[in-house]
């Protein structure tokens, strides 16, 4: 997001393309012959009108399925870098994107995490991951041999994060880390299994689902 462009015809993770000078007209089609009354609708602009609501179902659909987003600065950045950082987040399960801040603030509007667009401004892109943690993690790894990518903050679902709560969120153990803790201890010495299964209800029933989920994996 910025540099007030739109990425049009973008997978989730894609930098995505940028809309150009307006659309001109098809072959065989003409403009308005009152000389381009704003009034009326241009094929031009009933295609860049949907290519915009596109972009705003797109973004929609990631902030609405993303366990945490990362709003950064990315000017600077070369193409170059830029695609090393879409790999490190790919790698990581998650993706990148890059949108106008208002097509963004228009997805966010009326959501938990609506507070994230008060992060969008300037050359802007977004970094998520359905894991609650992944995208951070690899947004912090890549700032810090990059300093061209300035973390802003993010939301982690309904809870806005600034910049500090992106890293405190990074150095939580992820989904895959938790899991495999909770297997070792299972797995382990009596000892840690008395420990486990003394713990407050909440707890075991929070390593039971998560095994639940696990095993249906």
């Amino acid at each position: 997001m910025g540099n007030d462009q739109d990425q049009a015809g973008a997978t989730p993770g894609g930098f995505g393309g940028t809309f150009g000078p307006e659309t001109p007209v098809r072959p065989g089609e003409t403009e308005p012959a009152d000389g381009g009354n704003p009034g009326r609708q241009t094929w031009s602009n009933t295609v860049d009108r949907a290519q915009k609501e596109g972009v705003v179902e797109e973004l929609g659909r990631i902030f609405a399925d993303s366990g945490v987003v990362v709003v950064a600065h990315y000017e600077g950045l070369s193409v170059a870098e830029m695609t090393n950082f879409r790999l490190k987040l790919k790698q990581a399960g998650g993706g990148v994107r890059v949108a106008k801040n208002k097509l963004a603030k228009i997805a966010l509007k009326g959501t938990p995490g609506e507070k994230m667009g008060d992060l969008l401004t300037g050359m802007t892109v977004l970094a998520y991951s359905e894991d609650p943690v992944a995208a951070a993690k690899a947004v912090e790894d890549f700032t810090k041999v990059n300093k061209k990518l300035v973390v802003l903050g993010g939301a982690m679902g309904a809870t806005s994060l600034d910049q500090a709560g992106v890293t405190a969120v990074a150095a939580m153990p992820s989904r895959e880390e938790l899991i495999a803790s909770i297997v070792a201890t299972i797995g382990g010495p009596a000892g840690q299994l008395v420990s486990a299964i003394g713990a407050p209800a909440a707890n075991i029933a929070s390593i039971l689902t998560t095994l639940e989920e696990r095993e249906a994996a």
